[in-house]
């Protein structure tokens, strides 16, 4: 299985948006320092995410999210 997850900033609020096959261990790594994107908002909590069968359909989800009809759909939802 693959994963689209978006994860909030603590620190600022701010919004990223990743895809990866083993979800607990991404997030650690975000939350460990190890990517360099994310490093400076530690820490990182999972607010939102979607499973899918391959990677191909989860890299498009992730793409779409990163769109700015993506951005507003995400807006909606999380606001909620």
């Amino acid at each position: 299985m693959f994963y689209v997850y978006i994860l909030r900033s603590e620190v600022d609020g701010c919004l990223y948006k990743g895809m990866t096959n083993n979800l607990q261990k991404r997030i650690e790594e975000h939350n460990s320092g190890k990517n360099k994107s994310t490093k400076g908002f530690l820490p990182w909590i999972l607010v939102y995410n979607e499973e899918f069968e391959t990677r191909i359909e989860a890299r498009a989800r992730e793409k779409y999210f990163k769109s700015v009809v993506g951005r507003e759909y995400l807006k909606s939802i999380l606001d909620n």
